[in-house]
């Protein structure tokens, strides 16, 4: 399906934004029409208040720069407020279970949860009981809020996704499963490129496959190949402890001037940052002509006032 051919029908079937693996194509653009809309009308100075008297609760578990900025400013653009809850201010974590946290929320008349923590499996059981909606801020296996940015500024660039092809190179990570499964789902064909012993969990793959054209090889020249997209991530995500052995593995697959070179002449540079200069990505390319992070990291906002005007305009 051509994204500049669907037709926006202002409504998703999902309570939630897990993960992209419960998304269909036709959702995804849904996403990615409204937060077209969206950023026009920040852009234009327009007023947009259509979660007014809403409250996104906001729990973190892991820190952030781009998602608790994101978040907020985007409730706040939508005329909401946002209740920001650290891992020190609550006692989730420390005794009390998810469920009990979950069902104490529901009392307060939160509109929306948003979460950024460690296990999928958390973030699964907050939903179960939760009588609103919950969105993936990040998991160790998932971070879909980042990839429907990826989209939204591949769009704004190609002007299309369908046939695009997107390669990743380094640690199979939740970047790496989460690209896999949103590139495939809007037609483009990804690339997984990862040393043997780093790559990304074979299921999520297999599931990805299932959607669409992907592919995960450690072959750097293979993957960059007519590549019109280029994404790296960090090697050890929040939590993993640095080890000398990996970062030896994963050199060989820095984003560098020599591996653009290789790349489609048109094509650009993404991350999702914080970015380490020189160890995934070099100075050169991340400050250069085909790098797009930045406007990459604004489309945080604007994806996740879609996702949440979407998911908490009609609160379930």
């Amino acid at each position: 399906m051509d994204i500049r051919m669907y037709k926006p029908t202002g409504k998703i079937q999902n309570k939630h934004m897990l993960t992209l693996r419960d998304y269909s194509t036709e959702e995804i653009y849904e996403i990615l029409h409204t937060a077209v809309a969206l950023k026009q009308k920040q852009r234009a100075g327009k007023k947009h208040a259509y979660l007014a008297g809403k409250t996104l609760a906001m729990i973190f578990s892991k820190s952030s720069t781009r998602t608790r900025v994101s978040f907020e400013q985007g409730i706040k653009q939508l005329g909401g407020s946002a209740l920001v809850l650290q891992q020190g201010d609550i006692q989730l974590g420390r005794g009390e279970t998810i469920r009990d946290t979950a069902l104490v929320l529901n009392r307060y008349g939160i509109d929306g949860i948003m979460i950024r923590t460690y296990l999928q499996s958390d973030l699964e059981e907050l939903a179960k009981y939760s009588a609103c909606p919950i969105i993936n801020g990040l998991t160790d296996d998932y971070h879909p809020c980042q990839v429907l940015a990826d989209l939204l500024t591949i769009y704004e660039h190609f002007g299309r996704l369908e046939g695009l092809k997107m390669a990743y190179f380094g640690d199979g990570n939740n970047m790496a499963h989460s690209l896999m499964l949103g590139g495939a789902k809007v037609g483009m064909h990804v690339v997984c490129c990862s040393p043997e012993g780093y790559m990304p969990n074979a299921e999520i793959v297999q599931a990805a496959q299932q959607c669409g054209n992907v592919t995960v090889t450690s072959d750097v020249n293979e993957a960059i190949r007519d590549c019109n997209v280029i994404y790296t991530d960090v090697f050890f995500s929040m939590g993993q402890e640095k080890s000398p052995e990996k970062v030896a593995a994963l050199m060989p697959y820095q984003v560098n001037g020599a591996l653009m070179a290789k790349a489609d002449k048109s094509a650009v540079f993404l991350h999702c940052l914080p970015a380490h200069r020189g160890e995934e990505v070099t100075e050169e390319v991340i400050d250069g002509a085909q790098s797009i992070v930045f406007e990459e990291a604004e489309n945080r906002l604007h994806a996740q006032k879609a996702v949440m005007y979407l998911l908490m305009k009609n609160k379930r």
